[in-house]
Protein backbone atom coordinates (compact mmCIF):
# COMPACT_ATOMS: atom_id res chain seq x y z
CA UNK A 1 0.00 0.00 0.00
CA UNK A 2 0.88 3.39 -0.82
CA UNK A 3 1.61 6.40 2.01
CA UNK A 4 -1.31 8.22 1.02
CA UNK A 5 -0.72 11.12 3.31
CA UNK A 6 3.08 11.54 2.02
CA UNK A 7 2.14 11.09 -1.67
CA UNK A 8 -0.19 13.74 -1.16
CA UNK A 9 2.25 16.30 0.23
CA UNK A 10 5.02 14.77 -2.70
CA UNK A 11 2.09 16.11 -5.11
CA UNK A 12 1.45 19.23 -3.95
CA UNK A 13 4.92 19.87 -3.65
CA UNK A 14 5.74 18.82 -7.49
CA UNK A 15 2.34 20.73 -8.31
CA UNK A 16 3.68 24.06 -6.92
CA UNK A 17 7.05 23.80 -8.76
CA UNK A 18 5.34 22.81 -11.93
CA UNK A 19 3.00 25.76 -11.96
CA UNK A 20 6.24 27.95 -11.24
CA UNK A 21 7.36 26.89 -14.31
CA UNK A 22 4.42 27.19 -15.83
CA UNK A 23 3.53 30.66 -14.88
CA UNK A 24 7.08 31.44 -16.26
CA UNK A 25 6.80 29.74 -19.44
CA UNK A 26 3.16 30.94 -20.23
CA UNK A 27 4.50 34.95 -19.97
CA UNK A 28 7.49 34.59 -22.11
CA UNK A 29 5.47 32.50 -24.35
CA UNK A 30 2.43 35.18 -24.91
CA UNK A 31 5.03 37.38 -24.91
CA UNK A 32 7.47 35.71 -27.54
CA UNK A 33 4.57 34.83 -29.47
CA UNK A 34 3.60 38.33 -29.99
CA UNK A 35 7.10 39.52 -30.82
CA UNK A 36 7.81 36.83 -33.11
CA UNK A 37 4.31 37.23 -35.05
CA UNK A 38 5.49 41.06 -35.25
CA UNK A 39 8.68 40.14 -36.55
CA UNK A 40 7.98 37.71 -39.09
CA UNK A 41 4.81 38.75 -40.21
CA UNK A 42 1.48 36.53 -40.66
CA UNK A 43 3.06 35.22 -43.65
CA UNK A 44 5.99 33.65 -42.50
CA UNK A 45 4.96 33.27 -39.66
CA UNK A 46 2.03 30.72 -41.11
CA UNK A 47 4.61 29.13 -43.15
CA UNK A 48 6.54 28.13 -40.01
CA UNK A 49 3.76 26.92 -38.47
CA UNK A 50 2.72 24.81 -41.24
CA UNK A 51 5.75 23.62 -42.24
CA UNK A 52 7.04 22.43 -38.82
CA UNK A 53 3.71 20.81 -38.56
CA UNK A 54 4.74 18.35 -41.80
CA UNK A 55 7.60 17.27 -39.66
CA UNK A 56 5.36 16.38 -36.37
CA UNK A 57 3.23 14.37 -38.81
CA UNK A 58 5.94 11.28 -37.99
CA UNK A 59 6.41 12.19 -34.51
CA UNK A 60 3.43 10.12 -33.96
CA UNK A 61 6.08 7.34 -33.46
CA UNK A 62 7.78 8.95 -31.26
CA UNK A 63 4.61 10.08 -28.81
CA UNK A 64 3.81 6.35 -28.77
CA UNK A 65 7.19 4.99 -27.31
CA UNK A 66 7.82 8.01 -25.29
CA UNK A 67 4.51 6.92 -23.61
CA UNK A 68 5.62 3.39 -23.95
CA UNK A 69 8.60 4.50 -21.77
CA UNK A 70 7.13 6.13 -19.12
CA UNK A 71 4.66 3.91 -17.86
CA UNK A 72 7.18 0.86 -18.29
CA UNK A 73 9.50 3.20 -15.96
CA UNK A 74 7.40 4.29 -13.68
CA UNK A 75 5.83 0.79 -13.31
CA UNK A 76 8.89 -0.36 -12.32
CA UNK A 77 10.12 2.21 -9.43
CA UNK A 78 6.73 1.25 -8.56
CA UNK A 79 7.61 -2.08 -7.75
CA UNK A 80 10.69 -1.05 -6.40
CA UNK A 81 12.60 -3.24 -9.20
CA UNK A 82 15.89 -0.95 -10.48
CA UNK A 83 17.50 -3.84 -12.15
CA UNK A 84 14.34 -4.38 -14.32
CA UNK A 85 14.61 0.05 -14.45
CA UNK A 86 17.91 -0.08 -16.14
CA UNK A 87 17.24 -3.25 -19.04
CA UNK A 88 13.70 -0.45 -19.61
CA UNK A 89 15.82 2.70 -19.56
CA UNK A 90 18.37 1.16 -21.67
CA UNK A 91 15.88 -0.71 -24.41
CA UNK A 92 13.95 2.29 -24.99
CA UNK A 93 17.07 4.25 -25.63
CA UNK A 94 18.08 1.85 -28.53
CA UNK A 95 14.38 1.98 -29.44
CA UNK A 96 14.10 5.66 -29.89
CA UNK A 97 17.54 5.92 -31.71
CA UNK A 98 15.89 3.41 -34.49
CA UNK A 99 12.89 5.56 -34.37
CA UNK A 100 14.76 8.92 -35.00
CA UNK A 101 16.30 7.18 -38.10
CA UNK A 102 12.95 6.08 -39.02
CA UNK A 103 11.70 9.46 -38.97
CA UNK A 104 14.62 11.38 -40.69
CA UNK A 105 14.11 8.83 -43.46
CA UNK A 106 9.62 9.53 -43.65
CA UNK A 107 10.16 12.76 -43.30
CA UNK A 108 13.58 13.32 -46.47
CA UNK A 109 10.61 11.55 -48.43
CA UNK A 110 7.34 11.67 -48.14
CA UNK A 111 7.39 14.87 -45.80
CA UNK A 112 9.45 16.60 -48.59
CA UNK A 113 7.07 15.46 -51.40
CA UNK A 114 3.98 16.98 -49.37
CA UNK A 115 5.90 20.03 -48.95
CA UNK A 116 6.70 20.41 -52.53
CA UNK A 117 3.44 19.13 -54.06
CA UNK A 118 0.70 19.98 -51.60
CA UNK A 119 1.64 22.82 -49.78
CA UNK A 120 0.64 26.29 -50.40
CA UNK A 121 3.81 28.41 -50.02
CA UNK A 122 4.54 31.53 -52.13
CA UNK A 123 7.22 31.39 -54.76
CA UNK A 124 9.49 33.82 -53.19
CA UNK A 125 9.50 31.71 -50.00
CA UNK A 126 9.80 28.73 -51.31
CA UNK A 127 13.47 28.67 -49.96
CA UNK A 128 13.21 29.46 -47.03
CA UNK A 129 10.23 26.70 -45.83
CA UNK A 130 12.94 24.12 -46.63
CA UNK A 131 15.52 25.36 -44.64
CA UNK A 132 12.81 25.51 -41.92
CA UNK A 133 11.81 22.29 -42.48
CA UNK A 134 15.24 20.72 -42.44
CA UNK A 135 15.99 22.44 -39.20
CA UNK A 136 12.66 21.65 -38.36
CA UNK A 137 13.62 17.67 -38.76
CA UNK A 138 16.95 18.05 -36.58
CA UNK A 139 14.63 19.79 -33.83
CA UNK A 140 12.74 16.82 -34.36
CA UNK A 141 15.66 14.49 -34.20
CA UNK A 142 17.12 15.91 -30.77
CA UNK A 143 13.48 16.38 -29.10
CA UNK A 144 13.32 11.91 -30.10
CA UNK A 145 16.82 11.10 -28.32
CA UNK A 146 15.81 12.64 -25.07
CA UNK A 147 12.67 11.63 -24.36
CA UNK A 148 13.89 8.46 -22.46
CA UNK A 149 15.88 11.13 -19.99
CA UNK A 150 12.39 12.92 -19.87
CA UNK A 151 10.78 10.34 -18.61
CA UNK A 152 13.31 9.20 -16.24
CA UNK A 153 13.11 12.73 -14.35
CA UNK A 154 8.82 12.23 -14.36
CA UNK A 155 8.99 8.98 -12.87
CA UNK A 156 11.38 9.60 -9.98
CA UNK A 157 8.67 12.82 -10.04
CA UNK A 158 11.83 15.53 -9.80
CA UNK A 159 9.50 18.45 -10.77
CA UNK A 160 12.40 21.01 -9.37
CA UNK A 161 14.62 20.59 -12.75
CA UNK A 162 11.79 21.46 -14.80
CA UNK A 163 10.97 24.41 -13.11
CA UNK A 164 14.99 25.28 -13.37
CA UNK A 165 15.97 24.78 -16.75
CA UNK A 166 12.58 26.27 -17.53
CA UNK A 167 14.13 29.39 -16.67
CA UNK A 168 17.23 29.04 -18.80
CA UNK A 169 14.88 28.23 -21.47
CA UNK A 170 12.30 31.09 -21.39
CA UNK A 171 15.72 33.21 -21.29
CA UNK A 172 17.20 31.84 -24.11
CA UNK A 173 13.72 32.48 -26.00
CA UNK A 174 13.77 36.14 -24.67
CA UNK A 175 17.48 36.49 -26.38
CA UNK A 176 15.56 35.13 -29.69
CA UNK A 177 13.34 37.52 -30.24
CA UNK A 178 15.96 40.52 -29.18
CA UNK A 179 18.01 38.62 -32.01
CA UNK A 180 14.78 38.59 -34.67
CA UNK A 181 14.31 42.24 -33.74
CA UNK A 182 17.97 43.23 -34.80
CA UNK A 183 19.02 40.66 -37.64
CA UNK A 184 19.42 41.75 -41.11
CA UNK A 185 19.32 38.16 -42.23
CA UNK A 186 16.25 35.80 -43.42
CA UNK A 187 14.22 36.12 -40.30
CA UNK A 188 12.11 33.30 -40.69
CA UNK A 189 15.75 30.73 -41.37
CA UNK A 190 17.01 32.36 -38.29
CA UNK A 191 13.95 32.05 -36.50
CA UNK A 192 14.06 28.23 -37.08
CA UNK A 193 17.92 27.55 -36.28
CA UNK A 194 17.61 29.78 -33.24
CA UNK A 195 14.91 27.49 -31.93
CA UNK A 196 16.97 24.45 -32.93
CA UNK A 197 20.29 25.74 -30.74
CA UNK A 198 17.92 26.56 -27.67
CA UNK A 199 16.70 22.61 -28.04
CA UNK A 200 20.16 21.20 -28.09
CA UNK A 201 21.45 22.95 -25.35
CA UNK A 202 18.08 22.43 -23.09
CA UNK A 203 18.34 18.79 -23.87
CA UNK A 204 22.30 18.53 -22.88
CA UNK A 205 21.61 19.53 -19.47
CA UNK A 206 18.24 17.54 -18.64
CA UNK A 207 20.58 14.62 -20.06
CA UNK A 208 23.51 16.02 -17.84
CA UNK A 209 21.03 15.87 -14.97
CA UNK A 210 19.96 12.47 -14.85
CA UNK A 211 23.20 10.76 -15.83
CA UNK A 212 25.04 12.35 -12.41
CA UNK A 213 21.50 11.70 -10.11
CA UNK A 214 19.88 8.49 -11.72
CA UNK A 215 21.42 5.46 -11.64
CA UNK A 216 19.79 3.56 -14.36
CA UNK A 217 20.14 6.38 -17.11
CA UNK A 218 23.97 5.27 -17.29
CA UNK A 219 23.43 3.54 -20.89
CA UNK A 220 24.04 -0.28 -21.16
CA UNK A 221 23.79 -2.07 -24.21
CA UNK A 222 21.27 -4.65 -23.10
CA UNK A 223 19.08 -7.34 -24.91
CA UNK A 224 16.38 -8.53 -23.57
CA UNK A 225 13.87 -9.53 -26.26
CA UNK A 226 11.17 -10.18 -24.16
CA UNK A 227 11.33 -6.78 -22.50
CA UNK A 228 11.55 -5.22 -26.05
CA UNK A 229 8.78 -7.19 -27.18
CA UNK A 230 6.59 -5.75 -24.13
CA UNK A 231 7.39 -2.39 -24.69
CA UNK A 232 7.00 -2.28 -28.39
CA UNK A 233 3.96 -4.30 -28.25
CA UNK A 234 2.30 -1.39 -25.66
CA UNK A 235 3.59 1.10 -28.03
CA UNK A 236 2.18 -0.10 -31.16
CA UNK A 237 -1.12 0.36 -29.43
CA UNK A 238 -0.40 3.96 -28.70
CA UNK A 239 1.59 4.54 -31.83
CA UNK A 240 -2.16 4.21 -33.47
CA UNK A 241 -3.85 7.12 -30.67
CA UNK A 242 -1.21 8.88 -31.48
CA UNK A 243 -1.66 8.62 -35.52
CA UNK A 244 -5.24 9.63 -34.76
CA UNK A 245 -3.74 13.07 -32.94
CA UNK A 246 -1.45 13.87 -35.43
CA UNK A 247 -4.28 13.74 -38.11
CA UNK A 248 -6.42 16.25 -35.79
CA UNK A 249 -3.55 18.49 -35.66
CA UNK A 250 -1.65 18.42 -38.10
CA UNK A 251 -4.08 17.30 -40.32
CA UNK A 252 -5.92 19.53 -39.85
CA UNK A 253 -3.62 22.67 -40.10
CA UNK A 254 -2.25 21.34 -43.93
CA UNK A 255 -6.27 20.65 -44.84
CA UNK A 256 -6.47 24.78 -44.17
CA UNK A 257 -3.38 24.93 -45.88
CA UNK A 258 -4.34 23.88 -49.17
CA UNK A 259 -8.18 25.01 -48.97
CA UNK A 260 -7.33 28.68 -47.28
CA UNK A 261 -3.41 29.06 -47.51
CA UNK A 262 -0.84 30.26 -45.02
CA UNK A 263 -2.73 33.29 -43.23
CA UNK A 264 -5.21 30.59 -41.94
CA UNK A 265 -2.41 28.62 -40.66
CA UNK A 266 -1.50 32.04 -39.15
CA UNK A 267 -4.70 32.17 -37.20
CA UNK A 268 -4.60 28.76 -36.17
CA UNK A 269 -0.88 29.00 -34.58
CA UNK A 270 -1.93 32.32 -32.58
CA UNK A 271 -4.87 29.84 -31.15
CA UNK A 272 -2.47 27.10 -30.64
CA UNK A 273 -0.07 29.64 -28.55
CA UNK A 274 -2.61 30.49 -26.36
CA UNK A 275 -3.95 26.69 -26.33
CA UNK A 276 -0.51 25.87 -25.16
CA UNK A 277 -0.17 28.73 -22.37
CA UNK A 278 -4.05 27.50 -20.82
CA UNK A 279 -2.68 23.57 -21.17
CA UNK A 280 0.10 23.96 -18.79
CA UNK A 281 -2.05 24.68 -16.14
CA UNK A 282 -4.15 21.28 -16.10
CA UNK A 283 -0.62 19.26 -17.80
CA UNK A 284 1.46 20.78 -14.46
CA UNK A 285 -0.80 19.48 -12.29
CA UNK A 286 -1.68 15.96 -14.54
CA UNK A 287 1.88 15.66 -14.41
CA UNK A 288 2.86 15.59 -11.17
CA UNK A 289 -0.35 13.39 -10.66
CA UNK A 290 0.10 10.74 -13.26
CA UNK A 291 2.91 8.45 -11.73
CA UNK A 292 1.25 8.16 -8.54
CA UNK A 293 -1.94 6.73 -10.95
CA UNK A 294 0.67 4.25 -12.35
CA UNK A 295 2.03 3.07 -9.16
CA UNK A 296 -0.36 3.05 -7.56
CA UNK A 297 -2.39 0.52 -9.76
CA UNK A 298 1.14 -1.17 -9.71
CA UNK A 299 0.70 -1.78 -5.86
CA UNK A 300 -2.80 -3.29 -6.35
CA UNK A 301 -4.32 0.04 -4.27
CA UNK A 302 -7.17 0.64 -6.73
CA UNK A 303 -9.19 2.83 -4.29
CA UNK A 304 -6.43 5.23 -4.15
CA UNK A 305 -6.14 5.01 -7.49
CA UNK A 306 -10.05 5.86 -8.24
CA UNK A 307 -9.37 8.39 -5.71
CA UNK A 308 -6.58 10.40 -8.01
CA UNK A 309 -8.31 10.00 -11.58
CA UNK A 310 -11.57 11.54 -9.72
CA UNK A 311 -9.15 13.91 -8.34
CA UNK A 312 -7.10 14.67 -11.57
CA UNK A 313 -10.34 15.15 -13.36
CA UNK A 314 -12.28 17.51 -11.36
CA UNK A 315 -9.27 19.53 -10.39
CA UNK A 316 -7.68 19.47 -13.86
CA UNK A 317 -12.00 20.72 -14.73
CA UNK A 318 -11.87 23.67 -12.63
CA UNK A 319 -8.46 25.53 -13.28
CA UNK A 320 -8.95 25.15 -17.24
CA UNK A 321 -12.40 26.60 -16.56
CA UNK A 322 -10.67 29.73 -14.50
CA UNK A 323 -8.28 30.39 -17.45
CA UNK A 324 -10.95 29.73 -20.44
CA UNK A 325 -13.65 31.41 -19.36
CA UNK A 326 -12.74 34.92 -18.97
CA UNK A 327 -10.55 34.50 -22.14
CA UNK A 328 -14.32 33.05 -24.05
CA UNK A 329 -16.00 36.31 -23.29
CA UNK A 330 -13.36 38.72 -24.10
CA UNK A 331 -11.28 36.94 -26.69
CA UNK A 332 -11.57 39.45 -29.13
CA UNK A 333 -10.51 42.63 -27.10
CA UNK A 334 -7.77 40.22 -25.54
CA UNK A 335 -6.12 39.12 -29.10
CA UNK A 336 -5.95 42.84 -29.58
CA UNK A 337 -4.68 43.72 -27.04
CA UNK A 338 -1.73 41.09 -27.17
CA UNK A 339 -1.24 41.01 -31.10
CA UNK A 340 -0.34 44.09 -33.14
CA UNK A 341 -1.57 42.12 -35.90
CA UNK A 342 -4.62 39.94 -35.42
CA UNK A 343 -5.33 37.35 -37.98
CA UNK A 344 -8.70 36.56 -39.41
CA UNK A 345 -10.30 34.06 -37.23
CA UNK A 346 -8.07 33.95 -34.56
CA UNK A 347 -11.05 34.33 -31.73
CA UNK A 348 -13.44 31.76 -33.23
CA UNK A 349 -10.46 29.12 -33.68
CA UNK A 350 -9.41 30.16 -30.03
CA UNK A 351 -12.75 29.28 -28.54
CA UNK A 352 -13.21 25.94 -30.07
CA UNK A 353 -9.89 24.98 -29.49
CA UNK A 354 -9.84 25.97 -25.95
CA UNK A 355 -13.48 23.73 -25.67
CA UNK A 356 -11.43 20.51 -27.34
CA UNK A 357 -8.98 21.37 -24.61
CA UNK A 358 -10.99 21.47 -21.12
CA UNK A 359 -12.68 17.81 -22.99
CA UNK A 360 -8.97 16.45 -23.65
CA UNK A 361 -7.36 17.40 -20.47
CA UNK A 362 -10.43 16.28 -18.45
CA UNK A 363 -9.68 12.80 -20.04
CA UNK A 364 -6.36 12.51 -19.54
CA UNK A 365 -6.53 11.03 -16.29
CA UNK A 366 -8.59 7.96 -18.20
CA UNK A 367 -5.96 7.32 -20.63
CA UNK A 368 -2.79 7.47 -17.86
CA UNK A 369 -5.12 4.75 -16.02
CA UNK A 370 -5.54 2.67 -19.30
CA UNK A 371 -1.75 2.87 -19.78
CA UNK A 372 -1.03 1.70 -16.40
CA UNK A 373 -2.86 -1.66 -16.93
CA UNK A 374 -0.72 -2.28 -20.14
CA UNK A 375 -3.62 -3.40 -21.79
CA UNK A 376 -4.32 -0.78 -24.40
CA UNK A 377 -5.17 -2.71 -27.42
CA UNK A 378 -8.89 -1.99 -27.40
CA UNK A 379 -8.64 1.07 -25.92
CA UNK A 380 -6.20 2.33 -28.71
CA UNK A 381 -7.89 0.96 -31.61
CA UNK A 382 -11.48 2.00 -30.26
CA UNK A 383 -10.70 5.43 -29.32
CA UNK A 384 -8.11 5.92 -32.37
CA UNK A 385 -10.22 5.23 -35.16
CA UNK A 386 -13.06 7.28 -33.80
CA UNK A 387 -10.24 10.83 -33.34
CA UNK A 388 -9.12 9.36 -36.48
CA UNK A 389 -12.70 10.58 -38.07
CA UNK A 390 -12.11 13.91 -37.45
CA UNK A 391 -9.60 14.09 -40.84
CA UNK A 392 -11.89 12.76 -43.42
CA UNK A 393 -15.25 14.68 -41.87
CA UNK A 394 -13.55 17.88 -41.62
CA UNK A 395 -12.29 17.14 -45.73
CA UNK A 396 -15.61 16.59 -46.64
CA UNK A 397 -17.12 19.68 -44.66
CA UNK A 398 -14.58 22.13 -46.45
CA UNK A 399 -15.35 20.26 -49.88
CA UNK A 400 -18.68 20.69 -49.35
CA UNK A 401 -18.02 24.85 -48.48
CA UNK A 402 -17.64 25.02 -44.34
CA UNK A 403 -15.93 27.97 -43.33
CA UNK A 404 -12.38 27.59 -41.55
CA UNK A 405 -14.17 27.11 -38.71
CA UNK A 406 -15.78 24.36 -39.08
CA UNK A 407 -13.55 21.84 -39.10
CA UNK A 408 -12.76 22.95 -35.28
CA UNK A 409 -16.80 21.78 -34.76
CA UNK A 410 -16.09 18.86 -35.99
CA UNK A 411 -13.12 18.12 -34.01
CA UNK A 412 -14.79 19.54 -30.58
CA UNK A 413 -18.28 17.00 -31.67
CA UNK A 414 -15.64 13.86 -32.28
CA UNK A 415 -14.25 14.68 -29.14
CA UNK A 416 -16.75 14.45 -27.13
CA UNK A 417 -18.11 11.49 -28.41
CA UNK A 418 -14.63 9.81 -27.64
CA UNK A 419 -14.87 10.78 -24.07
CA UNK A 420 -18.31 9.20 -23.50
CA UNK A 421 -17.13 5.83 -25.31
CA UNK A 422 -13.45 5.87 -22.92
CA UNK A 423 -15.81 5.68 -20.01
CA UNK A 424 -17.22 2.64 -21.04
CA UNK A 425 -13.95 1.18 -22.11
CA UNK A 426 -12.20 1.97 -19.01
CA UNK A 427 -14.47 0.30 -16.44
CA UNK A 428 -13.58 -3.07 -16.80
CA UNK A 429 -9.65 -2.40 -16.51
CA UNK A 430 -9.66 -0.41 -13.43
CA UNK A 431 -12.84 -1.48 -12.14
CA UNK A 432 -13.80 1.58 -11.76
CA UNK A 433 -17.21 2.38 -11.15
CA UNK A 434 -19.54 4.98 -13.91
CA UNK A 435 -21.77 5.85 -11.23
CA UNK A 436 -19.38 7.14 -9.03
CA UNK A 437 -17.50 8.89 -11.78
CA UNK A 438 -20.59 10.64 -12.87
CA UNK A 439 -21.08 12.13 -9.57
CA UNK A 440 -18.04 13.07 -8.43
CA UNK A 441 -16.77 14.42 -12.02
CA UNK A 442 -19.50 15.20 -14.38
CA UNK A 443 -22.07 16.46 -12.31
CA UNK A 444 -19.88 18.33 -10.24
CA UNK A 445 -18.10 19.91 -13.22
CA UNK A 446 -21.66 21.01 -14.60
CA UNK A 447 -22.70 22.72 -11.76
CA UNK A 448 -19.86 24.57 -11.59
CA UNK A 449 -19.59 25.74 -14.50
CA UNK A 450 -23.19 26.30 -15.28
CA UNK A 451 -23.22 28.75 -12.32
CA UNK A 452 -20.04 30.16 -13.33
CA UNK A 453 -20.85 30.83 -16.53
CA UNK A 454 -24.13 32.61 -16.35
CA UNK A 455 -23.19 34.97 -13.59
CA UNK A 456 -20.37 35.47 -15.61
CA UNK A 457 -22.16 36.35 -18.76
CA UNK A 458 -24.84 38.87 -16.93
CA UNK A 459 -21.92 40.46 -15.41
CA UNK A 460 -20.47 41.06 -19.44
CA UNK A 461 -23.95 42.18 -20.13
CA UNK A 462 -24.44 44.98 -17.11
CA UNK A 463 -21.11 46.21 -17.03
CA UNK A 464 -20.86 49.36 -19.32
CA UNK A 465 -18.57 49.10 -22.23
CA UNK A 466 -15.18 50.95 -21.53
CA UNK A 467 -11.27 50.33 -21.69
CA UNK A 468 -11.17 48.06 -18.36
CA UNK A 469 -14.63 46.42 -18.44
CA UNK A 470 -12.94 43.30 -20.09
CA UNK A 471 -10.56 43.49 -16.58
CA UNK A 472 -13.62 43.55 -14.34
CA UNK A 473 -15.50 40.60 -16.57
CA UNK A 474 -12.23 38.53 -16.10
CA UNK A 475 -11.79 39.00 -12.49
CA UNK A 476 -15.48 38.36 -11.53
CA UNK A 477 -15.58 35.40 -13.56
CA UNK A 478 -12.52 34.02 -12.22
CA UNK A 479 -13.76 34.72 -8.95
CA UNK A 480 -17.06 32.49 -9.68
CA UNK A 481 -15.23 29.65 -10.56
CA UNK A 482 -13.23 29.72 -7.58
CA UNK A 483 -16.16 30.09 -5.72
CA UNK A 484 -18.17 27.11 -6.87
CA UNK A 485 -15.50 24.85 -7.30
CA UNK A 486 -15.17 25.44 -3.49
CA UNK A 487 -18.21 25.17 -2.17
CA UNK A 488 -19.87 22.81 -4.64
CA UNK A 489 -16.59 21.23 -6.46
CA UNK A 490 -14.41 19.93 -3.53
CA UNK A 491 -15.32 17.25 -1.33
CA UNK A 492 -14.85 17.80 2.51
CA UNK A 493 -11.56 16.21 2.78
CA UNK A 494 -10.43 18.46 -0.14
CA UNK A 495 -11.70 21.04 1.24
CA UNK A 496 -9.93 20.76 4.69
CA UNK A 497 -6.65 19.86 2.96
CA UNK A 498 -6.97 23.35 1.08
CA UNK A 499 -7.80 24.82 4.27
CA UNK A 500 -4.65 23.52 6.50
CA UNK A 501 -2.37 24.55 4.12
CA UNK A 502 -3.77 27.96 3.77
CA UNK A 503 -3.36 28.61 7.84
CA UNK A 504 0.05 27.26 7.42
CA UNK A 505 0.72 29.71 5.04
CA UNK A 506 -0.73 32.91 7.16
CA UNK A 507 0.13 31.44 10.03
CA UNK A 508 3.94 31.29 9.11
CA UNK A 509 3.48 35.25 7.72
CA UNK A 510 2.47 36.20 10.29
CA UNK A 511 5.46 34.79 12.84
CA UNK A 512 7.58 35.99 10.27
CA UNK A 513 5.95 39.43 10.51
CA UNK A 514 6.75 39.35 14.27
CA UNK A 515 9.47 38.22 14.30
CA UNK A 516 10.75 40.75 11.66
Amino acid sequence: MLDISSNNKRIAKNTILLYFRMLVTMAVTLYTSREVLAALGVEDYGIYNVVGGVVALFSFINSAMSTSTQRFLVFELGKGDFRQLQKVFSISVVIHIIIAIVIVLLSETIGLWLLNEKMVIPESRVFAAHWVYHVSILSMVVAIISVPYNAAIIAHEKMSIFAYISVVEVFLKLVIVYLLRIGNVNKLVLYAILLFVVQVGIRILYTSYCNKHFCETKFKFILDKTLFKEMFSFAAWNLWGNCAYIAFTQGLNILLNVFFGPSVNAARGVAVQVQSAVTQFSSNFQTALNPQITKSYATEDLDYMHSLVFRSSRFTFFLLLMLTLPIALETETILSIWLEEVPRYSAVFLKLILCVTIIDSVANPLMVSAAATGKVKVYQSVIGGILLMILPVSYVVLKMGGNPASVFVVHLVICAIAFVVRLFIIRPLIKISLRKYFSNVILKCAVVFFLSFIISVLVKFFVPYSSTSFVIVGVMSVCCVVCFAYTLGLNKSERNFINEKLVRVFSRKNNDKYSG
